[in-house]
């Protein structure tokens, strides 16, 4: 994730998304090229030019390099199936796009996506079935890295599960400012200190005037499904590549 040094995704008006430099677009994609899929919430993946690929040949040639697909899987989370079958994600179709919703969605919304997407699965009722859809990824998909890039509501369901390792993020030096701008983790949140999420900072590294952390989360729960030796091999590539 990338916010800004009043701790911003986005502006008020959420019209404003891409604000970090080439530096840390081309981090983006270095992180792409360490994960099986990439996972985005309905409101990213409905922004104009967003197709979730791993980018340039540069950056397909690492994940071939790691023993990666050269394409990663592309993962769309909409609790509601609110999102355009008419997304610039669907029409391209160099890996398969998965859309994990829940069975609230209205009928008429899902059998739009499961037109354009290559697989649409129900996970949860009421609220989307994060773990629940994980476990299946790594069954259905053999997901077993997977990078998050938001929004804020997904971001909070995702640390509220206990579902992430570790973050990487970029401080960008402007300010948004509004009350109503979103931040990094939206959603429910934590109603208490002692049970707020702790981050143990790995490294912190800048390149301008951009800064670079990668956090580890601590006293997380158990990965489902995730095999940790694969996590620890991961782990260790991006220690090295940002050091």
């Amino acid at each position: 994730m990338a916010m800004t040094a009043d701790g911003k995704i986005a502006t008020a008006n959420r019209a404003i998304r891409s604000f970090g430099s080439r530096h840390d677009q081309e981090h983006l994609l270095e992180l792409r090229a360490t994960a099986d899929a990439v996972l985005c919430g309905a409101s990213t993946a409905a922004e104009d030019g967003i197709t979730l690929g791993p980018g340039s040949p540069r950056f397909r040639r690492e994940r071939l390099r790691r023993g990666l697909a050269e394409y990663n899987l592309r993962i769309i989370a909409s609790g509601s199936g609110r999102l355009s079958p008419r997304s610039t994600v669907f029409r391209h179709a160099f890996s398969p796009v998965i859309v994990l919703s829940t069975t609230s969605a209205p009928r008429t919304r899902l059998n739009r996506l499961r037109a354009v997407a290559d697989e649409v699965a129900l996970f949860g009722k009421a609220e989307l079935d994060l773990p629940g859809a994980l476990r299946w990824l790594h069954k259905r998909w053999r997901v077993r890295r997977l990078v998050c890039e938001g929004g804020g509501e997904l971001n909070d369901a995702m640390f509220r599960e206990g579902l992430v390792d570790e973050l990487h993020l970029t401080i960008c030096p402007k300010l948004f400012g509004g009350r109503n701008a979103p931040t990094l983790a939206e959603g429910a949140g934590f109603k208490q200190l002692a049970d707020a999420v702790r981050l143990r900072l790995r490294f912190c590294r800048r390149a301008g005037d951009e800064l670079y952390l990668v956090y580890e989360v601590v006293g997380r729960v158990a990965s489902r499904g995730c095999d940790s030796t694969q996590r620890a091999m991961s782990q260790s590539r991006s220690d090295r590549r940002l050091k």
